[in-house]
């Protein structure tokens, strides 16, 4: 079992950035495949980016390539978030999730394969 916490949320203009940070509550959580997912009011969560345990390999979606960046430092068992250019439409609340399943690369997107959910931290962008 892991717990994690997100931190690092805030108003932000348009253009700005953010620094989101996953912190897990457990020294093994180099062995996990962690993902950020961002959910929007009235919208469902979805997917922004992963990064798998041991290779350090990285995925996004679509709307955030170029902008983005998800890392880890596996020493201080956290999991990062750089988000640069921010838009208005990346307001959200942001969450992270992590397993230690290696599913395949098109699964990481999907949320049922994560077996655990930390409880978001909100992220405005603003014009």
């Amino acid at each position: 079992q892991v717990q994690l916490a997100e931190s690092g949320g805030g108003l932000v203009q348009a253009g700005g950035s953010l620094r989101l940070s996953c912190a897990a509550s457990r020294r093994t959580f180099s062995g996990y495949n962690v993902a950020w997912f961002r959910q929007a009011p009235g919208k469902e969560r979805e997917f922004v980016a992963a990064i798998r345990r041991r290779t350090s390999a990285t995925y996004y979606t679509d709307s955030v390539k170029g902008r983005f960046t998800i890392s880890r430092d596996d020493a201080k068992n956290t999991v990062y978030l750089q988000m640069n250019n921010l838009q208005l439409e990346d307001t959200a609340v942001y969450y992270c999730a992590a397993t230690m399943t290696d599913w395949g690369d098109s699964y990481l997107s999907r949320r049922n394969v994560y077996d655990y959910w930390g409880q978001g931290t909100q992220v405005t962008v603003s014009s």
